[in-house]
């Protein structure tokens, strides 16, 4: 009954008289999806799913969150892989506008944190632009999964008393502009999203900056998915341990990285409890 009232209510909000707008508009939610592990999504993440119109995702959001949503939910892939876009940003956010305007919830589902390299903030002023009521639920930022599922924290007294998430590559495919000497310094991790094509070109800069060609460094593929992959390497060494990799994949270079596990998702970690003499059964 409560399933057929909500519907009622909705289709309520999408009469037109007249060729006017819905009198009472729906509304845009940015939420993050977490680095991909559905236990790691938010409670509101889930009830803002649970009371979706439309979904408009990412391409790397899992089945298993998608499936969150109500069955009659409709679902836009809106993937953006590197210089492949199957829809402009532009293009998005008119999206999302047209269909809050019809009176639809709309939850623009994105990997990891709305505000994190997720151009959150453009949709969000979309919609003030529009008038569009724009709510944001957090994610846990692919960073955060990295570290923790590796055992390495990003910030760690005597070893990292610093952070900072940049970009791996600017808008024509190179390395960005970034500061470098700054983020050369010692005892400071530098957590790069989108960097396994650039990883070279940016290990360069770091050491030409002064960073140590033996500082520690990680590289996480799919992190908190079950087929995720560690590798633990050094500054040096960055670029030829990307090699062999095809993403998403995040570096993450700095002193605390030291302390590291390599390993494949959750067979990895069997693997090392085994090797400790834990007895895990696999």
């Amino acid at each position: 009954m409560a399933q057929r009232a909500a519907k009622s209510k909705r289709q309520g909000r999408l009469v037109v008289l007249g060729g006017e707008r819905p009198v009472e508009p729906g509304r845009v939610w940015l939420v993050g999806a977490g680095p991909g592990d559905p236990d790691l999504l938010t409670i509101k993440a889930l009830k803002a799913l649970q009371g979706a119109d439309v979904v408009v995702h990412d391409g790397l959001v899992s089945d298993e969150i998608l499936d969150l949503a109500p069955a009659a939910a409709r679902r836009i892939c809106v993937a953006k892989r590197k210089s492949r876009h199957s829809y402009a940003q532009d293009e998005i956010n008119r999206m999302l506008v047209a269909f809050a305007l019809e009176g639809l919830e709309v939850v623009r589902l994105k990997g990891g944190d709305p505000f994190i390299f997720g151009r959150g903030g453009e949709e969000l002023e979309a919609c003030r632009e529009a008038a569009v009521d724009c709510r944001i639920v957090p994610g846990i930022t692919t960073a955060l999964a990295a570290g923790a599922n590796a055992g390495a924290p990003l910030t760690h007294r005597g070893a990292a008393q610093a952070v900072t998430f940049v970009t791996g590559h600017a808008a024509k495919g190179e390395a960005p502009d970034l500061d470098w000497p700054a983020l050369a310094r010692p005892n400071h991790t530098v957590v790069v999203y989108m960097g396994l094509s650039t990883a070279g070109e940016i290990a360069g800069r770091l050491t030409g900056a002064g960073r140590a060609a033996s500082t520690p460094a990680l590289i996480v593929e799919n992190a908190s998915r079950p087929d995720e992959r560690r590798i633990v390497t050094t500054l040096a060494g960055l670029a030829e341990a990307a090699a062999g990799l095809s993403g998403p994949a995040l570096l993450i270079v700095g002193e605390a990285m030291a302390l590291a596990r390599p390993g494949q998702g959750v067979e990895g970690l069997v693997q090392e409890a085994r090797q400790l003499g834990r007895g895990v059964v696999g």
